[in-house]
């Protein structure tokens, strides 16, 4: 992977906290190109910002992490509120983060945008809004976003605090900026980056497509 400079006031966090029914298994530790399933976000995100975070609530799992927790700029968090949802998600990377923007991706994506995350993140210091997310047919793209830290996550405990659980609930209290397909397609050419698996056949059929292009990129980006 190429070398990024690194943002000094953004947070990445990787959500490795739900439930994975559909998969059956933690989808964070699955195998996946011979690694945890995890490490794709990971490797693709990690030279980018100067903290990462990883939100789990099984954290004597994650040992296969100790060089990067022991390099300083990683460490590990569990919810902070026992109850189910989106939102929960949420407010645990907000509360575990410590710099002022938080970059924001499921542990489970396999092509996570370095280049779309610098760009939602440089979105936020130009306008002064408090969410940079992308927008696509599927609507928005919640955990492939950034947020400013301060404003986002009093918003966000207001909205637990209503009874609220979804994900984007909390938006109309905070200024938030869209970033529409033709920028999402400018800025990653390559696409993909809402790419994500839900159930063992689904991960194994992209692992055997990634293999099948014979192209290193893919399999290492």
């Amino acid at each position: 992977m190429p070398e990024h400079k690194r943002i000094d006031n953004l947070s990445i966090v990787v959500q490795a906290g739900g439930e994975s029914k559909r998969m059956g298994s933690d989808k964070a530790l699955v195998t996946f190109l011979g690694a945890p399933l995890i490490m794709r976000p990971i490797k693709r995100l990690y030279p980018l910002c100067s903290e990462m975070v990883v939100t789990t609530n099984t954290p004597e799992q994650f040992g296969f992490l100790k060089s990067y927790i022991d390099g300083g700029r990683m460490h590990l968090a569990s919810d902070r509120i026992n109850r189910r949802g989106a939102l929960t998600g949420i407010h645990t990377a907000l509360s575990a983060a410590n710099l002022e923007y938080v970059g924001l991706v499921a542990c489970d994506m396999v092509f996570p945008s370095h280049e779309l995350m610098r760009y939602l993140h440089d979105v936020l210091e130009e306008t002064g809004a408090d969410v940079a997310i992308p927008t696509t047919h599927n609507g928005y793209e919640p955990f492939h976003a950034v947020y400013r830290r301060e404003t986002c996550l009093t918003a966000v405990e207001d909205a637990l605090v209503g009874g609220l659980s979804k994900a984007t609930a909390w938006f109309p209290s905070v200024k938030v900026v869209e970033v529409g397909s033709d920028d999402i397609m400018r800025v990653n050419p390559r696409g993909g980056a809402f790419v994500n698996v839900n159930t063992p056949d689904e991960l194994r059929d992209l692992e055997q497509r990634i293999l099948e292009t014979g192209i290193p990129s893919a399999v290492e980006d």
